[in-house]
């Protein structure tokens, strides 16, 4: 058995828990990505990533709020921390 399928068995099972964890990670890693892409300016290309990074976000909360499947919230969770940390990753090297 893989770590990843191990913590979606532990998330699955703790998933209030991991839930309200979850909210804050990917909430904040969204708002540190939308830190550095504004930091750049406010051009069409920022503004079109700044809404990946909302968009994101609110799917993986939205998720959460109307009492999504445990395997699902997970994904998302997982989606929104990899997208947030590319971009924070690719504007901390331009």
């Amino acid at each position: 058995m893989t770590a990843l399928t191990r913590l979606e068995k532990d998330f699955t099972a703790n998933v209030m828990g991991y839930s309200a964890l979850g909210i804050i990670l990917s909430t904040c890693l969204g708002s540190i990505a939308i830190m550095q892409i504004l930091s750049f300016g406010n051009g069409p290309l920022q503004l079109a990533l700044v809404m990946v990074c909302v968009g994101i976000c609110s799917i993986h909360n939205a998720a959460i709020l109307t009492v999504q499947k445990a395997g699902f919230i997970f994904k998302l969770l997982l989606a929104s921390i990899a997208i947030n940390s590319i971009i924070i990753l690719i504007s901390l090297f331009l």
